[in-house]
């Protein structure tokens, strides 16, 4: 197919935007994960809350550590959000063509949503499986990204895909809300002024903010129990297990195993155990990747078209040489 420009300029700019919120929000992220990873009856666990990560980690010393696999988690997220803005962005505009409407309808927003997603979890659940892992290690103890990788079988570098595949409906739900809030809000600034530009509207920084933390936090309600299963079943092994809690790791491995294990020691809010700090961070991230997006979507759009033009006159000249 022809090559899609505005699909590029949309893949770039969200990356972009997933690369630096990822690396402001990461100590959080480590905190949540592992409070999320630890599975155990009330009065046995470690930790009490997400804070109680970050005050071992201070009291320890290990601060440094809360930064353990930033970046393979960049690694991931840069590409992960291209290939999910990307094929956001085709899929759309290849619907729009195939069909000849001019706008986009929800049903099939969400389609072309979770088929972005389902490419983006394929191509990246290994960096996903891996950064897990290092996030739920021992601050200090974290192994780097090919030894990780090279230690682990191509079963064990997929694990929880079926729940990657499932959690795609998040993203989709999150995009589709923002992108429908997102083209009411641009017809009314349109409206509003007497002439427009060529080059794709953008939102101010602070709606697409509250837009993003608006969409984002009703998709992770909806889909937080999957999300604690995954982080369970991805989460390191750890060195001073008995054989006792050795046999019930392997069996958290497994989808039926994890729902079975947070059933059986935490109860039916056992599947909603940290929401709170999983809301925080995922709303803080998706509203600030959203911000930083809109914000240089323009500017990618009008490099990426400099960039045309300038390969098209150099191929031209070199035609005529």
């Amino acid at each position: 197919m022809a090559f899609d420009l505005e699909s590029l300029a949309e893949a770039t700019s969200g990356a972009i935007g997933a690369l630096v919120s990822t690396s402001i929000l990461y100590p959080l992220d480590t905190c949540k994960t592992k409070y999320q990873a630890e599975v155990r009856a009330h009065h046995q666990q470690k930790y009490r809350n997400t804070a109680a990560v970050l005050w071992e980690a201070i009291a320890d010393g290990q601060v440094p550590s809360l930064y353990q696999g930033l970046g393979t988690k960049n690694l991931q997220s840069f590409i992960s959000q291209f290939i999910y803005f990307y094929g956001y962005s085709f899929f759309k505009r290849l619907y729009l063509k195939k069909t000849g409407n001019k706008t986009i309808g929800t049903k099939a927003n969400l389609i072309v949503g979770v088929a972005a997603g389902a490419c983006t979890v394929i191509i990246t659940q290994p960096l996903d499986t891996a950064s897990s892992r290092m996030q739920t290690s021992k601050f200090g103890k974290s192994k780097g990204l090919w030894k990780l990788l090279s230690e682990s079988s191509l079963s064990e570098a997929f694990n929880a895909l079926g729940i990657s595949l499932l959690l795609t409906t998040n993203p989709s739900i999150q995009y589709t809300a923002f992108d429908q809030l997102k083209q009411r809000l641009l017809k009314r600034q349109l409206k509003e002024k007497t002439s427009t530009n060529s080059s794709p509207e953008a939102l101010s920084a602070f709606s697409a903010f509250v837009l993003g933390a608006v969409a984002k936090c009703i998709a992770t309600f909806v889909t937080y129990p999957a999300i604690r299963c995954k982080i369970t079943i991805q989460a390191a092994d750890l060195d001073d297990n008995n054989e006792t809690e050795e046999a019930e790791s392997k069996k958290q491995k497994t989808v039926s195993g994890a729902l079975y294990t947070i059933w059986k020691r935490e109860g039916l809010l056992g599947f909603y155990k940290g929401i709170e700090a999983q809301i925080l961070k995922t709303v803080l991230s998706s509203a600030l990747l959203l911000m930083i997006k809109e914000k240089i979507s323009k500017t990618t759009w009008v490099l990426l078209l400099a960039l045309r033009r300038y390969l098209f006159m150099t191929q031209t000249r070199l035609k005529s040489a």
